[in-house]
């Protein structure tokens, strides 16, 4: 730009903000205090505009940019380890973000764009969300060695309110789960008071800890038993006898939700990761 075609264009901005931005003398120029506030703040919006075309670049490509997902406590720690690297190998430009909570606050970030999809357990409903069913898996019961139940080919669901059973604290769908299988013990919770009742952990592998230094016995999803490769030395974990006590893990979105393949390339690479002891055999459906 030449510089009268400069100056003309400062002087009519000048006139269109009624400031002074530039004080003129013989052979010098200087900006005013306004006019160093109103360029740094030029500045600023001109680092918005870059940022905005860059995201509207990214929106163009569904896997250039990250993706938020969010699990529940008893699915995340379990599957993200073996998801992270076979997606980063499959779409190296989408990183993945994670986090975990209980299901109510995953479905609350979720309408609220705040993540991209979530990993939960069914039955999960919300307005304007889809779920597509990722994998099944079993319910073991886990007991400390030397354990009556230790070498037992099946336990029966009811015989688990002779035990003190460690679970999940309340707002844990895995805890409600289990006690929808094993409904006695729920009576246990509430009759038991004192050190005979069933005790309750904020994580998984802090109960898995609790039963290994035989303080009780507990409820594991097999993907948590199958991951932990030193569990043998202290624990022992055993099927339920029939009918077994089961849960279907899906991935849920919002339907509105811009990127549909990046939601169908973290299903495939969910179905890749080799995660133990489900099946993966269901078919995939929407709901």
């Amino acid at each position: 730009v030449s510089q009268p075609t400069l100056s003309v264009a400062v002087k009519k901005l000048e006139d269109e903000l009624g400031v002074t931005l530039f004080e003129r003398r013989p052979k010098e120029i200087a900006i005013t205090a306004v006019g160093e506030r109103l360029i740094e703040q030029a500045r600023r919006v001109l680092g918005e505009t870059t940022q905005l075309r860059q995201m509207a670049q990214r929106a163009q490509d569904p896997f250039n940019g990250p993706l938020r997902v969010g699990a529940i406590h008893t699915v995340g720690p379990y599957l993200f380890p073996h998801l992270i690297p076979v997606l980063r190998e499959r779409a190296p430009r989408m990183p993945l973000i994670v986090e975990e909570s209980v299901t109510a606050r995953l479905g609350e970030r979720l309408r609220q764009g705040e993540v991209d999809a979530i990993i939960v357990a069914l039955p999960f409903e919300a307005p304007g969300v889809e779920t597509r069913v990722l994998y099944s898996e079993p319910f073991r019961v886990v007991v400390p060695l030397g354990h009556r139940w230790q070498d037992a080919e099946q336990v029966p669901a009811d015989a688990l309110a002779q035990e003190n059973v460690l679970l999940l604290g309340p707002g844990h769908c895995f805890r409600d789960q289990v006690l929808a299988a094993c409904p006695d013990c729920a009576s246990s919770l509430a009759d038991q008071p004192g050190p005979d009742r069933a005790l309750e952990g904020s994580s998984l592998e802090t109960i898995r800890y609790m039963v290994a230094s035989g303080m009780g016995i507990t409820v594991l999803p097999s993907s948590a038993v199958a991951t932990e490769p030193h569990s043998g030395a202290l624990l022992a974990a055993r099927p339920f006898a029939a009918p077994e006590p089961r849960r279907q893990v899906a991935l849920a979105w919002r339907s509105s939700f811009p990127r549909a393949e990046a939601i169908d390339a973290l299903e495939h690479a969910i179905r890749a990761c080799g995660l133990a002891s489900v099946d993966f055999d269901a078919p995939a459906s929407a709901a």
